[in-house]
């Protein structure tokens, strides 16, 4: 149990320290999360100019941490408390699954972000599917802690 703590503390401490880091950049990171097209991922970056940018790229590191702190704390949620008897076995594998597209789509802005690449379509799409899916992947994980708890508490 010390290690579902401690990952989920480190995930929590490191979701508020990152959200505070980049609330200046407007439009919102989730903005960029969703930006299908060059176009639309160019704006968001322009109007960012070159400090948003920068700030946006020091994120990395903490964000890398981030989804691995995530992925072993729904991990361990979902296989070692009372909740896994409530369709643990598949949900254990959701939050490391988010984090696995979460990689993918950091990999893609970093590589995005690093130079102009507006002539090259196909990474814009990928990043936001990525970032769509960790989406979801989260929102079900949350949806399973709600059931698992629903269930618990039924007679």
């Amino acid at each position: 149990m010390r290690a579902l703590w401690l990952t989920g503390g480190l995930g929590l401490l490191l979701f508020v320290g990152l959200s505070i880091f980049l609330a200046p950049l407007e439009p919102s990171v989730l903005r960029l999360q969703f930006a299908f097209t060059p176009r639309a991922f160019g704006q968001i970056v322009h109007t960012w100019q070159v400090e948003g940018l920068a700030r946006y790229r020091a994120h990395f590191p903490a964000d890398f941490a981030l989804l691995l702190s995530y992925a072993v704390f729904g991990y361990l949620l979902a296989r070692r408390t009372r909740l896994a008897a409530m369709g643990g076995v598949w949900a254990r594998w959701l939050l490391p699954a988010a984090a696995l597209a979460d990689a993918l789509e950091n990999v893609l802005h970093l590589w995005l972000t690093a130079a102009p690449r507006l002539a090259v379509f196909w990474p814009y799409p990928l990043a936001a599917s990525a970032a769509s899916c960790k989406w979801l992947l989260v929102l079900a994980f949350g949806l399973w802690i709600v059931a698992a708890r629903l269930r618990q508490t039924s007679p």
